[in-house]
């Protein structure tokens, strides 16, 4: 019996090789507005887990999840593989992240600054930085692709 490490088809089909090309880094979104937005978050989201992990290790569980959840994010944009799931209303899933991030990391500064630790004042700090940046990017999608556009028929 042949295993499927045994086995050899040939080679990759054009069509198969190019769909391999998905995964692709798209350099001028990184560069981009939303890039940069997405990689400032990604960048105060590690920097406030890493301060929770020094002071109050019981808050680190929220940076954490909303690191990966902004790391995929990116990456879903960055190689724009989230076109494949054309069923997703993705600006709304973006700015949903965006205001559940705001209140998580609203209450959770609040809450570590009690404890009068130098990382948790810290943390505070990064993520009042980090609820500004966030409430940016929740404006920026409301602005762009979820407020209502008037027309000129809209107009008459």
């Amino acid at each position: 019996m042949l295993s499927a490490r045994d086995r050899w088809d040939g080679p990759p089909a054009e069509g198969a090789a190019a769909g391999l090309q998905g995964f692709a880094v798209d350099k001028t979104f990184l560069s981009s507005l939303k890039g940069i937005l997405l990689e400032t978050e990604l960048a105060l989201t590690f920097i406030i887990f890493i301060c929770f992990t020094a002071s109050i290790s019981a808050y680190m569980a929220a940076a954490l999840l909303e690191f990966f959840i902004t790391l995929a994010f990116l990456f879903l944009y960055a190689t724009q593989y989230y076109l494949r799931f054309d069923r997703l209303n993705w600006p709304c899933l973006d700015f949903l992240r965006c205001v559940s991030a705001i209140i998580i990391f609203l209450v959770v500064s609040f809450a570590a600054v009690t404890s009068r630790d130098g990382a948790a004042i810290a943390a505070f700090v990064f993520g009042i930085i980090l609820v500004s940046v966030f409430a940016y990017d929740a404006f920026k999608i409301y602005r762009t692709e979820m407020a209502p556009r008037t027309t000129q028929e809209d107009q008459q």
